[in-house]
């Protein structure tokens, strides 16, 4: 008499299986946040996750790759594109959606500075979100400080920019995130933004102009009051008189 096979009683993980870019919406969408192609969502990655939605992109990068009609396995200069891709939107072109913000150390204004300050240019490496073409430009920061401004160095607005700027978005909004965080981190009296790019969405594609320029501002606090105040600092940009 044969008896019968024991079933295998080990529990499954309910998640099992699941996609982890599955897993990371589950959990915006708990907390009720946005993910648009434009915000930061590290605090809802996990430890090691990030590396599994590499291999995840990485294989969906190979489906489109394959309805383009382009023999991955036999062309040595893609057969191995789909992971240079995921890797270059992951840990590259869009890492400021996935990381968070770089560290900034802050020092009180210990000699009372209250001259005007401007930082720049910076070198802006973003993307568009409608077509993910490039943008390419620089970027102007003025600093109104007071008493109390926290003092930032030089280099973090760099990184600042660099974060934020590592998105898929556009250039409107691109400055007004930047422009948020920097009154956020150092609390002036005033903050003037101005970017100068050009779009690859214009110059490769589309009308294909190759000389044409998008050039925005932000003013918030006294530069937006003062008059002779936004006119020095306008002033002041090599280029941009």
């Amino acid at each position: 008499m044969f008896s019968q096979p024991v079933a295998d009683m080990t529990p499954i993980p309910p998640d099992e299986g699941t996609p982890v870019s599955v897993k990371i919406r589950e959990r915006i969408a708990a907390a009720r946040k946005r993910f648009n192609a434009n915000d930061n969502i590290a605090e809802f990655i996990e430890p090691g996750e990030l590396e599994r939605l590499l291999d995840e992109v990485e294989v969906k990068m190979q489906g489109v790759l394959d309805s383009l009609v382009i023999n991955t396995q036999d062309d040595h200069n893609t057969n191995n594109t789909a992971r240079r891709v995921a890797k270059m939107y992951l840990n590259e072109v869009f890492k400021g959606r996935y990381v968070q913000v770089p560290p900034i150390t802050e020092f009180p204004n210990a000699e009372h500075l209250n001259d005007l300050m401007i930082v720049g240019p910076l070198t802006v490496r973003s993307a568009c979100s409608h077509h993910f073409c490039p943008v390419m430009g620089k970027i102007w920061i003025g600093i109104m400080p007071n008493e109390h401004t926290n003092v930032i160095g030089l280099s973090k607005y760099a990184r600042i920019v660099d974060w934020v700027m590592g998105r898929p978005q556009i250039q409107e909004e691109a400055v007004v995130q930047l422009a948020d965080l920097i009154m956020e981190k150092t609390q002036p009296d005033g903050l003037a933004i101005v970017m100068e790019a050009s779009h690859f969405c214009m110059s490769w594609r589309g009308v294909r102009d190759m000389d044409s320029k998008m050039i925005n501002s932000v003013m918030r606090g006294v530069f937006l009051k003062d008059s002779a105040l936004r006119r020095e600092f306008l002033s002041l940009i090599p280029g941009r008189n």
